[in-house]
């Protein structure tokens, strides 16, 4: 069992930054990878980067945040970040973070615990 409470998000300028977190309870954080998705109005939630578990995870992004976003993991905390730089307008979604002890982590349908999600919001 985990729990996930995310903080940070908030209103930005187009090539502004934020740093969402997301803490998750328990001592076995290190057994979980952690991935960021996202949902913008009207479409499917998408995966916006993940990490493997345990220390030195490996990172994985989608094409569209390449370069722009960085995900990472503070196990002695139970926590991961994703520090977004370069905003865009397009990046305009609810964002969540989510855990799974499964090893095919790149697929939101693998995913077993999910934050509650925190908007971002781009402006022009």
């Amino acid at each position: 069992q985990l729990q996930l409470v995310e903080s940070g998000g908030g209103l930005v300028q187009a090539g502004g930054s934020l740093r969402l977190s997301c803490a998750a309870s328990g001592r076995t954080f290190i057994s979980y990878a952690m991935g960021w998705f996202r949902q913008a109005p009207g479409k499917e939630r998408e995966i916006v980067a993940d990490i493997s578990w345990g220390s030195g995870g490996v990172t994985r992004y989608a094409d569209s945040v390449k370069g722009r976003f960085t995900i990472s993991r503070d196990n002695a905390k139970n926590t991961v970040y994703l520090q977004m730089n370069s905003l865009k307008p397009e990046d305009t979604a609810v964002y969540y973070c989510a855990a799974t002890m499964s090893s095919s982590i790149w697929s939101k349908y693998n995913y077993d615990y999910w934050g509650q999600g925190t908007q971002v919001t781009v402006s022009s």
